[in-house]
């Protein structure tokens, strides 16, 4: 599943796009967790975003 879909299925698309527009990467951070990423996704996603 991608992380649209896992982010979709949890609910938090608006979330993750709402952190993603205040650059609250900490936030982020926090709802990639939610929705079971391992750490080294998580990173590979911020860094994606920054």
């Amino acid at each position: 599943m991608t992380v649209n879909e896992r982010l979709y299925v949890a609910g938090l698309t608006n979330d993750f796009e709402y952190c993603l527009k205040q650059k609250d990467f900490e936030e982020i951070k926090s709802i990639l967790k939610k929705v079971e990423l391992n750490e080294d996704s998580i990173i590979e996603v911020i860094n994606s975003l920054k």
